[in-house]
């Protein structure tokens, strides 16, 4: 069974006789693959009404494991951002229930961001989705394939990796 790529090596092939067909058949599907998915986040973060970068705030918020909280400056720093910039992007999460900013019981002056049980249901609306979307992806792959596929990715990722780190991390 062909698909696009095939295609696309088959002429590049006899146009290029120095290209290699398979480096090149990886990674145009890895591309395709990675378009996919980023098509697929935005669309299912359109359906729920947030935005990326409302997204990863929920992201980096549940990761923390409970309570969900943490100080704006901790979170700021895991999302890249001012601290100015990121109050720019607490206030519609904020306005939204889906997280809240409250004072410290023992000190007035610190803030604590954690995320609400709206903000729960937010976060666990966008991953499901994307669950079933990755699922679908996958489905033409056996339990092996698929930790094969894992395993050889991996090995790719440490010779990125190693080669340092990238400069958007919104994947995470």
């Amino acid at each position: 069974m062909a698909d696009s790529v095939d295609e696309h090596v088959a002429v590049w092939s006899r146009e290029l006789d120095w290209l290699d067909p398979v480096k090149e058949a990886i990674f145009l599907r890895i591309s395709i693959l990675a378009r996919y998915n980023t098509q697929s986040r935005r669309s299912t973060l359109d359906d729920g009404g947030l935005a990326n970068r409302q997204f990863k705030i929920l992201l980096r918020l549940r990761g923390l494991g409970a309570p969900y909280t943490t100080s704006p400056s901790h979170l700021a720093e895991l999302v890249g951002l001012t601290r100015g910039a990121l109050s720019a992007r607490l206030a519609p999460l904020e306005e939204g229930g889906l997280i809240e900013r409250t004072m410290d019981a023992g000190d007035r002056r610190r803030v604590h961001v954690r995320l609400t049980d709206a903000g729960h249901a937010a976060f666990e609306k966008q991953v499901g989705a994307e669950e079933n979307d990755e699922a679908l992806l996958l489905s033409g792959l056996s339990e092996g394939e698929r930790r094969t596929l894992a395993d050889l990715l991996r090995k790719m990722v440490e010779v990125a990796e190693a080669r340092g780190p990238l400069d958007d991390t919104s994947c995470l």
